[in-house]
């Protein structure tokens, strides 16, 4: 049972250090208020209703505005994961020492039992009294 919950908090943990360390893009395509495409992987796809650019001209152009709108959402993960233990103060040191000693120990199991007995001398037999107290049936 203690080794199944040892591999089971041990690939709990490495599976939150690599989801903490995973950046990934969200990507969205708005109509002008309405969310029409979301991606995570990929490129969004279009409404279909951007306004497409035309070579400009010296002429003067009336162009019209666009509706549409692209966003991006960066979640970036953790760089740094070790945390050096020079820059824990003295205090902090000592703490943490104590803490994880105490802990260990504290579930620490001895399987020698020790028999309280051994101590003290046995009493003295003066009478055999199992003898004096049987019955009989005749």
């Amino acid at each position: 049972m203690k080794k199944i919950f040892f591999k089971i908090s041990t690939f709990c943990m490495a599976l939150l250090v690599f989801v903490s360390s995973l950046s990934f893009t969200i990507e969205s395509h708005y109509c002008g208020d309405i969310l029409v495409d979301t991606s995570m992987f990929g490129k969004v796809e279009s409404c279909g209703m951007e306004v497409k650019q035309k070579p400009s001209s010296k002429e003067c152009d009336i162009t019209k505005k666009n509706c549409c709108s692209d966003k991006q959402l960066v979640l970036e993960g953790q760089d740094t994961l070790k945390i050096s233990f020079d820059k824990l103060e003295k205090e902090q040191q000592f703490f943490i020492a104590v803490f994880f000693h105490t802990y260990n120990n504290l579930f620490e199991v001895s399987e020698e039992v020790i028999p309280s007995f051994n101590n003290y001398p046995l009493p003295i037999i003066v009478r055999h009294i199992y003898k004096l107290d049987e019955a009989y049936l005749i």
